[in-house]
């Protein structure tokens, strides 16, 4: 039993090498610096070292009124002249008072380059050479906005309600703002980034700690696990059921201490989204909605373990056994690391040459024109532009930047390569996930199919299966990988879809999409439920992916009671394992980061938001859990398939022993034959 059949190398993958392919044209082609630095209106970077706009690193709008044209949703760019500039200007002038004044020398500088005192002021102002007013501004992601500030609940610019437009007429603060809200939609998103970043950068060694907790607490768990099976699987589940009593608890006097308190009787509909989640917490629905969503879970559990109490006796058994194996490969502990790494270098190519194909574009121009001219969004030359026809029908028309994109074959082909981009990061992040798993089924499998453990495994069992699963098995694991990339490319297709048709008001198209949507989920659960026996079933005999996959469907088949009661109920313990620990370590960095802890109230400093350290805390200590119990788990399922290959293949006889040990045979076994006396007795 346990005999492996050599499969054959699979030869070079084209899709490999055609991603290789991809990532070079795209390092070659692309720009990153298109997205960190401002565009100006010839398509220069504001602020780029090596080029003449170096010591120029801000962005400044002609006529940020200009801004509030639709046009800026379509094209990201304002319809108006922007020129880089070494510094945001800091008083008010129009053209037309500083034109034979000493302050012109500093207006200047707010001009195009190419500006020369050789017209009269209408037409500098006609043909844009430079802005008809400038106004207090101040930068902002290296954009130059005008210093709106309010005063008594007035909008004022300096001690101005209102502004002069450098055109003799006079207009109220509302336009500029508006402007500037057009001009800032994008940047508001990246503003919040910023205090997430500023955030982070003051708390991440405390969230280094409370990580380091989360894997000591992890470790500290696996190793009681592996002598104390029992009594830590019934600690687990007791420290689970009073963690959940306390969060109800807590959320209770949380509620009861804000009754009467000023504003906290909003709804949460009121209210709305809020980028400061803190102002959920002065409300009293928040923590209502927490209790009762705590209560819920709390009950659920309760009646989970209540209904399978007597399956949990024979599950312990399980992880028992499943303690001894990880015991004689105490390596594959560490395995879980190699995962991360290998999946921290799929998603970082994935990443740079999403960025690169994404800056691989060419700078477009376009005819811009405040009148109603018939060219106006059209693209051109800016070189050729004043004296081609165009520029005598848009008299007034400027040819300026508008975006990066272009209309040769490969620009064309740049969204066919973002998606080969995304299919091909689900297929490479799918085949690292494979083969951890084939390679910690080939360790567990050479403990059980040792007849004496652990003098008949391996030397170095983890390390054996890795070098086989590299040497015989990548075409099985390529091709496992590939059915699930496909049904998830699927998916991310019709999230698309689903997002462009969000707008539609055909009641069929959308209950076909939410069906289409919920079928694939299914489909996709299910295949990574097959995978994961057929990669076992390939780790113990070397057969075929679609041989494995088959013989894994049907012996768990034959086996259904024994999934669902031993098998699912070992998931269900260490879903509750992994809850007690990110819940300890998320309560500690709750109380923490919200200064409630009195021995170390000085430590934590002032954040922006809170909740970014105290999320990445439970979502560092979630993942470090689950790299720990996810080798458990995959013991215990190589276990669970061995044990019923091992019920066919064997009777305990001299002839034909069973490859089980004694505690787990014993358990086991008389559990089966009580239930089927049970069943003769009905």
């Amino acid at each position: 039993m346990g005999r492996r059949i050599n499969t054959t190398p699979p030869s070079k993958d084209p899709f490999t090498t055609g991603y290789v392919a991809v990532g070079i044209v795209a390092w070659t082609h692309g720009d990153p610096r298109k997205v960190i630095y401002p565009t100006d209106s010839q398509g220069q970077f504001c602020g780029q070292k090596g080029t003449k706009n170096e010591n120029k690193p801000f962005l400044f709008y002609f006529n940020i009124v200009k801004c509030a044209s639709p046009l800026v949703l379509l094209e990201f760019q304002c319809p108006t002249p922007q020129i880089c500039v070494k510094q945001c200007p800091d008083r008010y002038l129009t053209f037309l008072n500083a034109h034979n004044s000493h302050d012109f020398e500093y207006y200047k500088q707010f001009c195009m380059p190419s500006f020369q005192n050789n017209k009269g002021v209408a037409e500098v102002l006609r043909d844009g050479d430079c802005p008809a007013v400038i106004i207090p501004s101040k930068p902002l992601f290296q954009r130059c906005f005008p210093a709106i500030h309010t005063n008594r609940g007035v909008l004022m610019v300096g001690n101005e309600t209102t502004y002069e437009d450098g055109h003799g007429t006079r207009k109220n603060i509302t336009e500029l703002v508006e402007g500037a809200k057009r001009a800032n939609m994008v940047l508001e998103a990246r503003e919040l980034a910023m205090q997430i970043f500023e955030d982070y950068t003051v708390s991440w060694y405390w969230i280094v700690i409370g990580l380091v907790i989360a894997m000591v607490l992890s470790l500290l768990f696996i190793i009681l696990l592996r002598f104390l099976a029992g009594i830590m699987v019934w600690v687990m589940i007791v420290m689970v059921v009073l963690v959940l009593g306390y969060g109800i608890f807590h959320c209770y006097m949380e509620y009861s201490r804000l009754r009467g308190q000023a504003g906290s009787d909003v709804s949460l509909v009121d209210l709305g989204f809020q980028t400061d989640l803190r102002v959920y917490l002065h409300l009293r629905q928040t923590w209502m909605a927490f209790m009762i969503i705590l209560s819920i879970l709390e009950v659920v559990i309760i009646l989970l373990l209540i209904f399978l109490r007597k399956r949990i006796l024979i599950a312990i058994a399980l992880i028992k056994e499943a303690s001894r194996a990880v015991g004689h490969v105490m390596c594959s502990m560490l395995y879980p690391l190699v995962t991360f790494f290998l999946l921290c270098l799929c998603i970082a190519y994935w990443a740079s040459t999403a960025v690169f194909l994404s800056t691989s574009n060419v700078a477009v121009y376009k005819i811009f024109d405040d009148t109603s001219c018939p060219l106006s969004g059209k693209t051109c030359n800016p070189e050729t532009f004043p004296s081609v026809n165009e520029s005598r029908q848009c008299p007034n028309g400027r040819c300026q930047f508008a975006f990066y994109g272009g209309e040769s074959t490969y620009h064309r082909a740049l969204l066919g390569l973002q998606i080969f981009n995304v299919f091909m990061f689900f297929w490479l992040a799918n085949f690292v996930l494979a083969l951890g798993q084939v390679t910690l089924a080939g360790a567990f499998a050479s403990y059980y199919w040792a007849m004496h453990k652990p003098d008949d495994m391996p030397a170095f069992p983890l390390f054996s299966a890795f070098s086989r699963a590299l040497r015989y098995h990548t075409g099985s694991l390529a091709f496992g990988s590939l059915i699930l990339a496909i049904v998830q490319i699927i998916r991310v297709v019709l999230e698309y879809l689903d997002q462009r048709l969000k707008a539609a008001q055909n009641k069929f198209a959308k209950f076909l999409m939410v069906c289409l949507k919920c079928c694939f989920w299914c489909l996709e659960k299910f295949i990574k439920f097959l995978n994961r026996n057929a990669y076992i079933m390939i780790a113990i005999y070397g057969t075929n992916f679609c041989t494995s996959a088959r013989n894994a469907f049907f012996l768990l088949m034959r086996n259904i009671i024994r999934v669902a009661v031993l098998d699912k109920v070992t998931d269900f313990l260490f879903l509750l394992g992994k809850l007690l620990i990110v819940g300890s370590v998320g309560i500690l960095a709750f109380f923490f980061f919200t200064h409630r802890i009195r021995i170390v109230q000085d430590t934590a400093l002032p954040l922006n938001y809170y909740w970014v350290p105290i999320l990445t805390v439970i979502i560092g200590s979630y993942m470090i859990a689950h790299g720990f119990f996810s080798v458990y788990g995959m013991c215990v399922d190589t276990l669970f398939l061995c044990f019923c290959e091992d019920l066919e293949r064997n009777d305990g006889s001299l002839e034909r022993p069973y490859f089980m040990s004694p505690e787990l045979r014993d358990i086991l076994l008389s559990s089966q034959a009580g239930k089927q006396e049970e069943v003769e007795e009905e």
